[in-house]
């Protein structure tokens, strides 16, 4: 049996963010669970160890059927450190421990470890700029002698191309063996994972790399590198969409987060965000946001924002049209309104500047409005408020009690004209204000 540990305990400092580190989203989902999901695709036991600030990533983590253990950090911080919190609970053959920072990591990636034919298999890698990557030390071909930490590398070390991609397949003897062994003699006043490496090597271990994707691999310190993995995982999000039929004009300037979903033939045009929507057969026009919407064969936008709780059907929303915890079906809302908390029925026709008003500083309440409803500009909708079927609401009303079936709602101060106000207020008829 195969166990998957991952380290998520640290500080993350390097980040310059009071959120812990894991919790930092890629495409608004939590960077752990990006990793979580390719592990359980590995086996059903992962272990995840967590440490700085556990009331706010124990619940996240816990979304997951995985078994949570607490690092103690004061007295054991490091890899290591974390991997001491449950290393006498494990009871898999084979330990793959991945570190918590690595979002891009793919199931593939744990699996070239398992192939291996070594009592430690260390995943390696070049990459661009090594920084702060612990150096391979190799004493043969793909055969490992130990791991240089950057901090306590010599500059000769430092030029070592080969470096740590942070993810390890121990026999568990190896960690039942050694882990006790840990020190924090080193720069870092840190207990190591590397060290277990050593350790196993100077006992006569086979100890063996394996290459891994540089890209995939590449831990995740600081708010660039995040953004760097960030444009990578969106880019794979919509490259799948693309290649099951979605149509992106410009999709390099899409945003799409990882829990949306597309059915059916879908067009997205410029600038468009979506996030946690079901979208299917419908059009999303430039620079449209929806965020928790269902849009069932409609047309948004452009420059129209869908919120939560929202289903659209057979509808078409226009430029500057708002929609929140709303069904609309049939529905035509084309241009600068407001619709929120509401029920929209067939044909019914929303012009320019309406508004639902459906809070009033303490709570929020539904306006419905039925089938064939023509519905003038610039009307005020007090909620709570029934519309019913067939009936208009004259442009510039506010509209405060129900109004009937087939009715006509009006409400509008009478207009009054003054002849000639104009002169008499600026001057003479012909001469210029100002004059």
């Amino acid at each position: 049996m195969v166990e998957i540990v991952i380290l998520a305990g640290g500080k993350g400092t390097r980040m310059r963010s009071s959120l812990p580190k894991i919790l930092h989203t890629l495409c608004d989902k939590p960077m752990i669970h990006w990793i979580i999901e390719e592990a359980l695709k590995v086996t059903s036991s992962v272990n995840v160890i967590l440490g700085h600030k556990l009331e706010t990533t124990r619940p996240v983590v816990e979304e997951y059927p995985v078994k949570v253990w607490v690092q103690d950090l004061e007295n054991f911080p490091g890899s290591g450190g974390a991997l001491m919190a449950c290393a006498s609970h494990l009871k898999g053959e084979k330990i793959i421990v991945i570190n918590g920072d690595t979002p891009l990591i793919e199931e593939q990636d744990i699996r070239e470890l398992m192939k291996v034919d070594g009592d430690v298999v260390v995943g390696v890698m070049r990459v661009e700029k090594p920084n702060s990557y612990g150096r391979i030390i190799m004493g043969g071909e793909w055969e490992i002698e130990r791991i240089v930490e950057v901090k306590d590398a010599t500059p000769e070390q430092l030029k070592i191309e080969w470096v740590n991609s942070g993810i390890y397949l121990f026999r568990r003897e190896i960690i039942e063996k050694y882990i006790s062994q840990l020190d924090n003699s080193n720069a870092q006043e840190e207990f190591y994972v590397t060290q277990l490496v050593e350790l196993a090597k100077k006992g006569g271990a086979k100890v063996v790399a394996v290459e891994v994707d540089a890209h995939r691999l590449q831990g995740i310190n600081n708010k660039k590198e995040l953004a760097e993995a960030e444009a990578i995982k969106c880019r794979e999000i919509k490259n799948r969409l693309m290649e099951q039929g979605v149509i992106m004009h410009l999709p390099e300037t899409i945003f799409i987060d990882a829990y949306s979903t597309f059915e059916g033939e879908c067009q997205l045009e410029p600038g468009v965000v979506i996030k946690k929507s079901r979208i299917v057969a419908s059009k999303i026009k430039a620079n449209s946001v929806i965020e928790g919407g269902e849009i069932i064969d409609s047309e948004v936008g452009p420059m129209a924002r869908i919120r939560p709780k929202t289903r659209l059907e057979k509808s078409k929303i226009g430029n500057f049209v708002e929609v929140k915890a709303s069904k609309l079906k049939e529905v035509k809302a084309g241009h600068l309104s407001y619709l929120g908390d509401s029920e929209i029925g067939e044909g019914t026709n929303i012009g320019a500047g309406t508004i639902t008003c459906n809070y009033d500083g303490k709570g929020k309440y539904k306006t419905k409005i039925g089938k064939n409803v023509f519905v003038g500009s610039d009307t005020k909708l007090i909620a709570p408020v029934n519309i019913g079927d067939e009936t208009i609401i004259g442009a510039g009303s506010v509209v405060n009690k129900d109004v009937p079936q087939g009715a006509l709602a009006l409400s509008r101060p009478p207009l009054k004209i003054i002849p000639n106000f104009f002169y008499k207020f600026f001057g003479k008829k012909g001469e210029k204000k100002g004059e």
